[in-house]
């Protein structure tokens, strides 16, 4: 009896194992079929595997590079356009010191007997007749006499600031004249009221009260 029941156990068992050796083949047959579908007839085989590159029209191929190439250079020349728009931007905002053999004698804040109030701006010390020169890009918004402070200069950013130019001997621009970084605008002087020549700039954003010139200059890379 217990013979007779361990070939029952053996045969189911090799039932089991036919059934799934039959579906296995089944399950790669149809992954073959699949596989032709995309890449053509039996990729194991060598005899038979498909070069895809050699089935692409050659033509077309030639197409695309030229075009690809093309994209590449109106990309190139699209950039180099952004890099020389950047540039002429960082050149227009870049400020300059306004006069050189100089000696820093009055700083914004103080106060003396020499101002009817606080001093609102830097002084720069210097010969008479000292070139002075625009600290950055702008436009110059007046240009004339203006009591104590003598004759003055005032040009306005391209952010809005506007930066006053005093005590000037001689003044060499108009008003509406467009000015860059380091253009002569003037000469440093001793009209006004002042104890001898220099030049007294302040410094305006947006046209409003006057401000610590030298952090504004500092900020924009200028260290006075």
């Amino acid at each position: 009896m217990a013979g007779a029941f361990v070939l029952i156990v053996a045969g189911f068992g090799s039932a089991v194992i036919g059934g799934a050796t039959d579906t296995g083949a089944l399950r790669a047959d149809k992954y073959q079929t699949i596989s032709q579908n995309y890449v053509g007839p039996d990729i194991s085989s060598a005899a038979s595997e498909v070069d895809v590159s050699r089935s692409f029209d050659r033509s077309v191929v030639e197409k695309q590079a030229k075009a690809q190439a093309q994209q590449v250079l109106v990309a190139q020349a699209d950039l180099a356009k952004k890099v020389d728009a950047k540039a002429a931007e960082v050149k227009a905002n870049q400020w300059v010191l306004p006069v050189t053999g100089y000696q820093i004698t009055a700083t914004f804040g103080q106060r003396s007997g020499l101002w009817a109030t606080v001093h609102t701006g830097l002084d720069f010390a210097g010969p008479s007749g000292s070139t002075i020169v625009s600290v950055a890009a702008g436009t110059v918004k007046s240009a004339g006499y203006e009591g104590a402070y003598g004759n003055r200069t005032v040009v306005t950013l391209l952010d809005g600031t506007d930066i006053w130019y005093c005590h000037q001997s001689r003044i060499a621009v108009k008003p509406g004249d467009k000015v860059d970084p380091g253009q002569v605008i003037g000469y440093t002087g001793s009209t006004g009221n002042v104890t001898g020549p220099h030049l007294h700039l302040e410094v305006h954003p947006g046209g409003g009260p006057a401000v610590d010139p030298k952090p504004a200059l500092i900020q924009h890379g200028v260290t006075p």
